[in-house]
């Protein structure tokens, strides 16, 4: 039986929020998945670390701001394979590019795969 849009969103958090963990060593506060198209948007709230935070309140905040992001920018390359191959087990795509951004003023992250088309997903029946 296919997964609605809904379940396979959740999916999605909890790859990423497992990856944010495992690999990253610090896991987000909240995690929200969109599909959109062939677009998938993953957003995560208070990523930073109180050493991250610390660092970018600091008196010279432009050169760590800088520093954070070059350094998350870094691991998630690293690790991106791993990442990717995670969302295109649930979404059933390839995923064609990675983009990410990270806010050190409100600790959000963006996370968006593009995929080599539209997932294909159930419709749920619970609408309105």
């Amino acid at each position: 039986m296919s997964k609605t849009k809904g379940q396979i969103e959740a999916e999605i958090c909890d790859a990423v929020i497992k990856f944010e963990k495992e690999y990253m060593g610090r896991g987000p506060l909240e995690t929200k998945a969109y599909i959109i198209d062939d677009i998938v948007l993953v957003r995560l709230k208070s990523v930073l670390t109180m050493a991250e935070i610390k660092l970018a309140e600091a008196t010279d905040r432009k050169d760590g701001r800088e520093l954070i992001k070059r350094i998350r920018i870094t691991l998630l390359e690293q690790g991106r394979p791993l990442l990717e191959a995670a969302v295109e087990e649930i979404v059933g795509v390839k995923v064609k590019s990675l983009h990410t951004d990270i806010s050190t003023v409100t600790g959000e992250r963006v996370i968006i795969f593009s995929l080599e088309s539209p997932p294909f997903f159930a419709q749920s029946r619970n609408r309105a």
